[in-house]
């Protein structure tokens, strides 16, 4: 309870309370000052600054102003002087500010179709995890592959198929914080394995953790909601190329899905040989079989309306993505709307009415509430809106074309040499410098140009490029996803390495042989 002290009407106390100083302390100090982040804060705008006094480009003096914005927005990101969402909130007014382009036009490209598409996926994924539908799903999939006895390979498929199922509609953060729980389960049941088995069983904690790490990102890439990277890419496309087509959602998951796939089953070979020894059902059966998920899953109690409800709208909203538009013979519901609807409004439709369905436990009470929506990735949203200005920027500032004839050398490089060179960089970088959304908003609006230098389709260059970019398995601080699983204390750098090294070779791989002939088929009919 407030006290009449707390409540007094004297006219002189302030509104904040005050502090006293502490004698002693230092408020002010040129060490406190000149420090690293500091000085990349001031690199910004000097080498902006620098750029417009000193390099002369073959264009209009927009062009030049424009490559200046660029290094100052990039170099923020790049070494995190300002927070990532509030670099991307800077051409907002740099571009209105170095003449590039208006208020109104910079304003439009954070929430056009491809931004609202994020919106209503990430409000149904949070849904998902208010209900725990998640943990429901995991628990029945892994029920059905666990066998009787335990097979510990199949077991992990099971795992590994179901995180990826869970990571084709949801963003790989919000599927790895939820489903290491499950994984972590599993651990916790074989932490009392006696001293005889437990190296089998300790190889066992590791690939089921790792399943979860890897099969996360894996799973990313098979849809267009997947991963923040590929609605970059999809975004990209459609401001450097707007008389194309848009990428719809069936078109990527005909490519997507079985780029996915066959990573997946590649990964779990991997992990089976690397840590599932001969032996290893017989050491997990006392510890690990249908009886102990049985009876995680009867804890849950029955399915409930609100989670049925969920279900029910998650799958009217993957029913209407698939069928907008299908081909171009079968048309799909989206003709009805003579193309008017994009598979961004859909997804704000579906969400909408997890605010009018009731959820049958409180009066009153609807499946989703905006304060739950707290929790939506604005960082993703703004960083997106930013990529799309950089990308309309570069356009009509003129850059597009001097970037053109500066790669005029690339005009007779072999392209089936090209795609793997591209991804092997694009996932190198994505280790070190940046995190996966951003190096890819830097990196595809280049491979644009590069593919149009070259002559060949800019899908066939921006979708291995941008897919690579997730391909981030090495380090722990690579991605948030690595972040996670390393922080159980399960699993150590040397078992990142021993898997990521090998599944990076083969997601490259695979995106050199599946983007020249099945990249071609699906991507070929997007040239405007």
């Amino acid at each position: 309870m407030i006290g009449e002290d707390d409540c007094s009407d004297d006219k002189k106390t302030p509104l904040l309370p005050v502090h006293e100083a502490v004698e002693g302390s230092t408020s002010f100090s040129v060490k406190s000052i000149l420090t690293l982040k500091n000085l990349y804060v001031i690199l910004g705008p000097l080498l902006s600054i620098l750029i417009c006094l000193f390099v002369k480009l073959d264009g209009p003096p927009s062009s030049q102003k424009m490559l200046g914005v660029i290094a100052w927005v990039f170099t923020w990101w790049v070494t995190q002087a300002v927070p990532l969402p509030v670099t991307s909130m800077c051409p907002l007014f740099l571009f209105p500010l170095f003449g590039i382009a208006s208020a109104d036009t910079v304003a439009h490209s954070y929430m056009d179709d491809v931004i609202t598409l994020v919106l209503g996926s990430f409000i149904l994924a949070l849904a998902v995890e208010r209900y725990n539908v998640h943990r429901r799903l995991a628990l029945n999939v892994t029920l059905v592959f666990c066998g009787d006895p335990v097979n510990p390979a199949m077991l992990l498929l099971g795992l590994c198929g179901t995180i990826f199922f869970v990571s084709m509609w949801l963003h790989n953060v919000a599927t790895a914080v939820m489903m290491m729980p499950v994984a972590t389960g599993i651990v916790q049941r074989l932490a009392a394995a006696p001293q005889g088995e437990s190296e089998a069983v300790n190889k066992f904690c590791r690939a089921v953790i790792l399943a979860v790490v890897y099969a996360t990102p894996i799973g990313g890439t098979s849809t267009l909601t997947g991963t923040g990277v590929n609605l970059i890419i999809i975004g990209m496309w459609k401001s450097l190329y707007p008389e194309a087509k848009p990428i719809s959602f069936n078109t990527w998951f005909f490519y997507g899905f079985p780029v996915a796939v066959l990573n997946l089953l590649c990964f779990w070979l991997i992990l089976c040989i690397l840590y599932v020894p001969r032996g290893s059902g017989r050491a997990l059966s006392a510890y690990l079989d249908k009886t102990h998920l049985k009876r995680d899953l009867e804890a849950l109690g029955p399915m409930a309306f609100a989670e049925k409800m969920v279900l029910s709208v998650f799958g009217l909203l993957i029913v209407l993505w698939m069928t907008r538009r299908i081909t171009d013979d079968i048309p799909g519901w989206g003709s009805l709307f003579h193309g008017l609807v994009g598979d961004g409004s859909v997804s704000v439709m579906v969400a909408v009415l997890l605010f009018i369905i009731p959820n049958m436990k409180q009066e009153g009470e609807k499946l989703m509430n905006w304060n739950e929506c707290k929790k939506l990735p604005w960082n993703l949203i703004l960083l997106l809106g930013a990529g799309f200005a950089i990308a309309d920027g570069v356009q009509s500032s003129g850059l597009a074309d001097v970037l053109s004839r500066a790669l005029d050398f690339l005009e007779g490089a072999p392209y089936l040499l090209i795609v793997p060179a591209v991804s092997l960089i694009c996932s190198i970088i994505t280790e070190f410098i940046t995190s996966n959304d951003a190096t890819a908003t830097l990196l595809v609006p280049l491979l644009y140009h590069i593919a149009r230098t070259m002559h060949v389709h800019p899908l066939l260059l921006m979708v291995p490029g941008g897919i690579a970019t997730e391909f981030a398995y090495w380090l722990p601080t690579s991605t948030p996803s690595n972040v996670v699983g390393f922080a159980t204390g399960h699993i150590e750098i040397k078992d990142m390495l021993k898997v990521g090294v090998p599944l990076k070779v083969v997601g490259i791989v695979v995106l050199s042989l599946l983007m020249p002939s099945l990249g071609t088929i699906v991507f070929e009919a997007y040239s405007g």
